[in-house]
C-alpha cells in the first residue's frame, strides 16, 4: 500500500474506532460494506464526515456507493477530486 492509501486507511480505522485493525492489515480492495469489512449505514455517515473533514470533499448520494465500495475506490475518488 502506498503512503496516501495507508494514511486513508489509518483515518478510516481511527475515525470508525475499528480498534482490532491496523492500517497495513486492511486489504485496500476488500469491500467496506456487506461481506467485506462489514460497515453499516451509520458507518457510511461517519465515513462521509471523515472524508469531508480530512479531505474537504463531500460525497453525495449519487457517488457514495461507488466511492465507498472499497478503500482503493475511495482513494481513487479522492484522487480524482485532486485531493491528496
Amino acid at each position: 500500500m502506498d503512503d496516501e492509501l495507508l494514511l486513508l486507511a489509518e483515518r478510516v480505522i481511527d475515525g470508525l474506532h475499528l480498534e482490532d485493525l491496523r492500517p497495513f492489515e486492511l486489504n485496500p480492495d476488500m469491500p467496506l460494506f456487506a461481506g467485506g469489512l462489514g460497515l453499516d449505514s451509520i458507518d457510511a455517515l461517519e465515513l462521509a464526515v471523515i472524508v469531508e473533514r480530512h479531505y474537504g470533499v463531500r460525497i453525495d448520494a449519487d457517488s457514495g456507493k461507488e466511492a465507498f465500495a472499497s478503500l482503493r475506490s475511495l482513494h481513487e475518488y479522492l484522487s480524482s477530486k485532486k485531493i491528496g
